[in-house]
């Protein structure tokens, strides 16, 4: 059986990260909208607080997590799969000409202080996030709908009610609008999961994905894509 710290280890980041995102919605929800006396948003502080708690989260359960069994060939794939799923996010806009996302966090809404905010939002897009998510996702979700004990099954493991039940998880937990191209990345990285048996790939593809993604917004200024 699992020891209650490997369940923890392969969890915790993922609550932790989610807690983030509710704690954006409830401060907003209360109106709070200033940060030690500035007016600010309350996701422009509050993210990078998540960004370094679950940073520190994944440093600390580094031992747990197994990224071995990759290749220069498996890494290439998993590039080509987060270029492909770049582009599925933006096809909306670049190829059927839906309305541009322009709500969203803004990096320069504080003069002087947009290249710390750039620096934030991509450690927290292209390191962090990809962490968490395939950490949670492919490494304990997908293995634990099969097998309770999952870490004694191989990364990648899964059953058809596991395959598509961790797509629909992914899926939900986007906004409704990110709905379509969320369901077809949880198609995408779940195959890479079960084709590649490595999280290194899998976080590859997830960081690849995010780092183009974030490279487009800030061309378009599209924050909503965040």
């Amino acid at each position: 059986m699992n020891s209650r710290k490997e369940l923890v280890a392969y969890t915790a980041p993922f609550i932790l990260f989610m807690a983030g995102l509710a704690a954006v919605s409830a401060a907003e929800s209360a109106g709070i909208k200033t940060f030690a006396g500035v007016p600010l948003p309350p996701m422009y502080w509050i993210y990078p607080i998540q960004t370094a708690v679950c940073a520190g989260a994944l440093l600390w359960f580094r031992a747990h997590y197994d990224f071995s069994g990759t290749s220069a060939l498996k890494l290439l794939i998993g590039l080509a799969v987060g270029l492909l799923v770049c582009g599925i996010w933006v096809a909306p806009q670049e190829l059927f000409h839906q309305a541009s996302r322009t709500e969203g966090f803004d990096p320069g809404i504080v003069p002087g202080l947009t290249p710390w905010m750039l620096a934030a939002r991509f450690t927290r897009l292209v390191i962090v996030v990809p962490l968490v998510e395939e950490i949670f996702w492919r490494g304990f979700l997908l293995r634990y709908l099969v097998r309770e004990d999952f870490t004694a099954i191989p990364f990648g493991s899964s059953n058809r009610f596991s395959f598509w039940a961790v797509v629909v998880a992914f899926t939900a937990v986007h906004a409704p609008a990110d709905w379509p191209a969320a369901f077809l990345t949880g198609i995408l990285f779940n195959l890479v999961a079960v084709r590649s048996r490595s999280l290194a790939v899998c976080v590859t593809a997830h960081a690849v994905a995010n780092l183009a993604l974030g490279v487009y917004i800030c061309a378009t200024k599209q924050w909503g894509f965040w």
